[in-house]
């Protein structure tokens, strides 16, 4: 198993927050070993969180089961288990105090009404701001939207290079509270990342556009925001980023050192072909020992036959 980190104050702090919609598949794998091993190597804690914000695609059964899977893997981590759909009180006071601030604002449009706007960055229909300046007659709030600023939003990622996005054109004002009553991922992970601490993202590039998004929020709410990391994110034949929709096979737990092989040998870490048959142990030691960040592809997507 990875050692834990040696006791006493560290400035690193990464985390794992998989969402518990199906079982762990390689492509969760690829970002539970890279964020685990940047965080080991630099001595910090690794955290584990399940975001099940989108409580009608999660599952406990699921959450149980990352967690059975993630150690027969051999991954240790910090802390307690933060789980979000348990945390709802502290994404409601963030949205008032955006409300507060003239932030945020109700929203009365259907996704159907939406729909034919124009495409967002992230293949989702950018919202042409029908009810920035109040309710329409005849609408009542069925969700809360930040009033985002036409300027740009750019950081450094550790893996993708210079990131720059204008959301006021890009996007459009996001959704905060949806109609539905659920919090929407991208408050609700500002948050978790501010109050567990959170100094380091290492995660998949699929959510590298909406990085932009949540360090938006950082600075409307006046949170610190971490250094950002995004992943190439495991695609299968076809192009397709592995998931339980495109029919991503679960980690066989029979075989472990074979997945943990795998995975850093996707990450760009040239693993020597005997450590798929090696013992667990020796697998995780060989990964501390020869983990390089600077060796990951930069790249947002590979394809794999896992």
């Amino acid at each position: 198993m990875p050692p834990k980190p040696p006791t006493g104050v560290n400035s690193y702090v990464g985390r794992f927050a998989p969402s518990p919609t199906g079982s762990l598949h390689f492509g969760s794998l690829v970002a539970a070993l890279g964020s685990c091993l940047e965080a080991r190597q630099h001595g910090g804690r690794w955290l584990l969180r399940m975001e099940d914000v989108d409580q009608p695609r999660c599952s406990e059964a699921a959450a149980a089961d990352i967690l059975r899977a993630l150690e027969r893997l051999g991954f240790s981590w910090d802390g307690q288990i933060v789980v979000q759909s348990q945390r709802t009180a502290h994404y409601q006071q963030a949205l008032e105090l955006l409300k507060a601030n003239n932030l945020a604002y109700a929203c009365g449009c259907s996704r159907k009404e939406i729909g034919d706007s124009v495409i967002a960055i992230d293949g989702a229909a950018r919202y042409p701001g029908t009810c920035r300046a109040g309710l329409p007659v005849g609408k009542f709030a069925r969700a809360w939207r930040l009033k985002v600023a036409d300027a740009e939003t750019a950081f450094d990622d550790g893996v993708q290079g210079r990131v720059v996005q204008n959301l006021f054109r890009d996007v459009g004002d996001f959704v905060l509270s949806r109609a539905d009553g659920y919090f929407a991922y991208q408050l609700a992970v500002v948050v978790d990342d501010a109050e567990q601490g959170i100094t380091h993202v290492v995660r998949g590039a699929d959510l590298l556009d909406s990085t932009p998004r949540q360090i938006c929020l950082q600075h409307c709410l006046n949170l610190p925001m971490p250094n950002y990391m995004h992943l190439p994110v495991a695609l299968n034949g076809r192009g397709e980023k592995l998931s339980k929709q495109t029919g991503a096979q679960p980690i066989d737990p029979q075989r472990p050192t074979q997945a943990i092989a795998a995975a850093l040998d996707f990450l760009g870490q040239r693993p020597p072909p005997d450590l798929a048959t090696a013992s667990l142990a020796d697998a995780w030691r060989w990964a501390r020992e020869h983990w390089q960040s600077a060796m990951i592809p930069r790249c947002r997507g590979i394809r794999t036959e896992w």
